[in-house]
């Protein structure tokens, strides 16, 4: 999914200190003070005039730390390499890696995975675990994330943090040793990743009051104390639709799932969104593609009388099964609405899709983070460079603003949140993360936006 949402922008009046008068230097300023912005979002909301994360985010409002306004154009800049591996953006990393460089049109190369990987000089020290070494799309999609991280370091965190990446391989059983030895080194403030599901999960069973926060990558995790999931579930974005659809009047609610899922979690969340406005999800109901999802659409049509919504969740394969059972009924229709998810649209968009409501992450604003990835790496970042990007920048906010104790529980479940280059989100105190994001309606092949955020914090 090519899921990206623009970085909060300063407008003219964040511009920095009298003298740095090249557009670039201006760039790299404003970086900087996102930085620190980043992490006073959180300092904490008693400190706070305004609650909104759009108010506590304003970089104008942000004064740099002592001995860094000013010099921000240049630190960004420069990258540790000779003392601890860090690099600009595009140059290769020095060390006792083997090193990797950014491919025509693709992530970084694989040559990465070969050892471990340091970034940065700064005295909080970070723990970054990906799959740089996996085979297929796992292993592509943790070098993305892995070249946003270099992006954000050399954005934001070359003096502030000491980030050290570790090849996972794709593994879960080794992801989760190499988790156990980052939390429990005492060396790491924060880990960030591992993005194997279950090597998370092991994790979030784990007790223990002292180790450091996780910041985990794994899709569809639901997230543990002091375990927090980064990325957008489906049932997040299932929930945050029907929640939509709820508050413009409907009231009783269908739950499609994929037969043999877990559909605890989905059925959850969308449970709990439509109860804020009334509503009730009326029944979950199971469905099979080998069907056609025939038996499905016949069982809700003998087990809820007059549905106002469906809300079909499609897990790792494609919804357009059941969607044709449901257009054959007439749905969506002017008395039934059709609600999908963001795992729709990792399918190319079908004429089935035709008139559903998706709410998901903005896919239209890149905004400056994608405009300099893609000069720097020759492709165009997706969803994975953007979690990555957003972590590694909440991590160098906290640091500049707190210090390296500063990851506390308080800080990171902070109710105003952070806006980052996926938009604005939250963690809250179970783990998991909760997400404001665009709302949109397919028309003619195409998301039609309907709505700039499906709620707010």
């Amino acid at each position: 999914m090519k899921a990206m949402k623009a970085w909060a922008k300063a407008d003219a009046s964040a511009a920095p200190a009298a003298g740095v008068a090249r557009q670039a230097d201006f760039r790299r300023e404003r970086w900087r003070a996102l930085a620190i912005a980043f992490g006073l979002a959180l300092m904490l909301c008693g400190c706070q005039s305004k609650s909104s994360a759009s108010d506590v985010l304003d970089p104008s409002a942000i004064a740099a730390p002592a001995g860094q306004a000013g010099s921000a154009a240049a630190s960004s800049q420069q990258a540790s390499g000779a003392t601890q591996g860090g690099a600009t953006p595009g140059s290769p990393i020095q060390g006792s890696a083997t090193v990797g460089s950014p491919t025509q049109g693709g992530p970084t190369s694989t040559a990465v995975a070969q050892g471990n990987l340091t970034l940065g000089t700064g005295p909080t020290k970070v723990a970054m675990l990906l799959p740089l070494s996996a085979p297929g799309s796992t292993g592509e999609n943790g070098r993305k994330m892995y070249d946003g991280a270099r992006l954000a370091m050399a954005d934001l965190g070359d003096k502030l943090l000491t980030l050290t990446i570790e090849d996972t391989r794709g593994d879960s059983g080794y992801a989760k040793d190499l988790a156990v030895k980052a939390i429990t080194s005492g060396t790491a403030k924060v880990v960030i990743g591992p993005s194997e599901l279950a090597a998370t999960q092991h994790l979030a069973k784990l007790s223990g009051s002292k180790r450091p926060p996780v910041l985990a990558l794994a899709d569809n995790f639901a997230g543990g104390p002091g375990i927090y999931s980064v990325r957008l579930s489906e049932a997040d974005s299932a929930a945050a639709g029907a929640a939509a659809i709820a508050s413009k009047g409907a009231k009783k609610f269908v739950l499609m799932v994929p037969a043999g899922a877990d559909s605890s979690a989905a059925e959850s969340r969308v449970a709990n969104a439509l109860s804020i406005y009334g509503a009730a999800l009326a029944v979950t109901l199971p469905y099979s593609a080998s069907d056609g999802g025939a038996k499905v659409v016949s069982d809700m049509g003998s087990l809820v009388d007059a549905p106002d919504a469906v809300v079909v969740v499609s897990g790792d394969g494609s919804p357009t099964a059941v969607l044709a059972a449901l257009k054959a009924k007439g749905i969506p229709g002017k008395a039934v609405t059709l609600i999908g998810t963001d795992r729709w649209l990792e399918h190319p968009m079908d004429p089935l899709y035709e008139g559903a409501y998706i709410a998901t992450l903005d896919q239209s604003e890149t905004g400056p983070i994608a405009d300099r990835f893609k000069a720097t790496y020759n492709y165009q970042p997706d969803v994975n460079v953007a979690y990555a990007y957003d972590m590694v920048a909440l991590s160098a906010g906290i640091a500049s603003s707190a210090g390296p104790d500063g990851f506390s529980k308080q800080v990171l479940e902070n109710a105003s949140g952070f806006r980052g280059s996926t938009g604005l989100f939250r963690f809250r105190a179970d783990g998991s993360s909760q997400r404001s994001m665009p709302f949109f309606k397919v028309e003619k092949g195409q998301l039609k936006l309907v709505e700039k955020s499906t709620a707010g914090f």
